[in-house]
């Protein structure tokens, strides 16, 4: 049996007169033809611009109106109204590449389970969208995955196919948060379901002044910064040692030394404290290399417990050497 499932691409918009039409025409020029296109406009206010450019392509599309509530509450609503059996996010500003469905459903074809999330690499460009400049992620295996989500922000959600059972068996996306529902779903997902990598471009991503992430810089990196130490929290034992092939404080120790340098200083202290909690059950060079990258934090309560650090290293390679 061939197998071609329905897709439904979902284009979420708020006043997006702008780019709207470019995206919809990328989701009809998909090869791939057993689809439907959702757009579901989030309460714009910009006088019924982008409702008539949505209008203007007639049964070509689904079209919902709904009163604004974010891009959580525009996805979830259609989510609850699509027909079809996978989930294909597409934001108004950016663009698929034609291939981008029929690719992944010929990689799903291939997979025994198909009760898998697909994801893959995407091109950025600003105006003109043959200047790009490409993005190619790691292939990552599905037990790192949650490790790979919390210490990399690289993943584009756009480039994501989606079983619809998992938004049934993990829940939607949490209409509360403004600009991280999206990592915080694909980390709840990983829990559940492979995320599978495909080395191909499937998305071109537009950078402009006014998309959300550059609107709303100081709530995305608060909200980041809450985000990540939940998921810091969430990681288990296993997760961590099979992403480092180190002790879990070395492993917590390196979390903390990537949020420091990615800006996320709640998450880099609650990651050092972590690792301070589990030094002495590795080996002695890694509670050296902990304490080490520890000193990147800056903190003086984190600062202090370096001293603490020290002394538990001491009296460890005092134990062992009485041991000897």
């Amino acid at each position: 049996m061939i197998f071609t499932p329905k897709i439904s691409i979902v284009i979420p918009v708020y006043n997006g007169s702008d780019y709207l039409s470019q995206a919809i025409d990328s989701a009809l020029a998909q090869t791939y033809k057993n689809i439907e296109i959702i757009v579901v406009n989030d309460g714009s206010s910009d006088n019924g611009a982008t409702e008539n450019i949505a209008l203007s392509y007639g049964d070509k599309i689904r079209y919902f109106s709904k009163v604004n509530g974010g891009v959580g509450s525009a996805l979830n609503f259609a989510i609850s109204n699509m027909s079809g059996e996978y989930f294909s996010w597409l934001s108004h500003d950016d663009l698929y590449y034609p291939n981008k469905i029929e690719s992944q459903v010929q990689t799903l074809t291939q997979l025994q389970n198909k009760k898998t999330i697909l994801y893959g690499d995407y091109a950025v460009f600003s105006t003109d969208p043959s200047i790009i400049s490409e993005k190619k992620l790691p292939n990552t295996s599905p037990g790192q995955f949650r490790y790979f989500l919390t210490v990399k922000n690289i993943l584009h959600g756009c480039t994501l196919l989606i079983p619809k059972i998992t938004f049934e068996e993990c829940g939607l996306f949490d209409e509360n948060l403004r600009t991280t529902q999206d990592y915080d779903l694909w980390f709840r997902l990983a829990k559940e379901y492979n995320f599978v990598h495909e080395p191909k471009l499937l998305v071109k991503a537009r950078q402009h002044a006014e998309q959300g992430s550059v609107k709303m810089s100081e709530i995305a990196q608060a909200e980041c910064d809450r985000l990540l130490t939940d998921f810091i929290s969430g990681l288990s034992e296993a997760e961590l040692k099979a992403a480092t092939h180190s002790s879990i404080s070395l492993s917590y120790a390196k979390i903390s030394a990537s949020m420091q340098y990615r800006g996320f200083y709640n998450a880099a202290k609650y990651a050092s404290t972590l690792a301070i909690e589990n030094l002495g059950q590795g080996s002695l060079w890694d509670n050296l290399k902990s304490t080490f990258m520890l000193t990147r934090v800056k903190y003086l309560d984190v600062v202090i417990s370096k001293l603490r650090v020290l002394f538990i290293i001491l009296r460890h390679k005092v134990r062992q050497c009485l041991n000897r």
